[in-house]
């Protein structure tokens, strides 16, 4: 049975949201990036990775780039999905992360990752709900 695990960094809780819809939609683990290490996460068979855009649309720095820096070298073969929330822009941030993913040899759900801006509404939710079903079917 495959091991799936949703890892998220949520500012404003916006994305902490769509991370425990996409877990609920998986039936996966969740944790906050600070809760598990690169090591631990690329454990699992199936990860789901959720971070808000920062500044001029980046990764959050603190804690998310370097967990993530640390994940991206283990990530050839294994399923992935991409998701966070932005309250400006148009999106660079997760196509820029998407690119690094598929760079790194990652199998991604989706064509782009999943945007929301700002808080999920429930159509958002259920999208997310479908990502983290189609990350656990994959």
């Amino acid at each position: 049975m495959s091991k799936t695990a949703v890892i998220y960094w949520s500012g404003t809780g916006n994305t902490e949201a769509m991370a425990k819809a996409v877990a609920e939609g998986a039936g996966a683990r969740l944790f906050t990036v600070s809760e598990i290490s690169a090591g631990e996460a690329a454990g699992y068979d199936r990860l789901a990775l959720g971070c808000p855009a920062m500044g001029a649309e980046v990764l959050e720095e603190g804690e998310f780039e370097p967990f993530f820096t640390a994940l991206e070298g283990r990530l050839s073969g294994k399923k992935l999905a991409l998701f966070g929330s932005y309250g400006w822009g148009d999106g660079q941030w997760m196509r820029d992360w998407y690119e690094r993913a598929e760079g790194a040899g990652a199998d991604l759900c989706g064509d782009e990752g999943l945007i929301l801006n700002e808080t999920p509404d429930a159509a958002g939710l259920e999208a997310c709900k479908a990502l983290g079903a189609e990350l656990a079917a994959g």
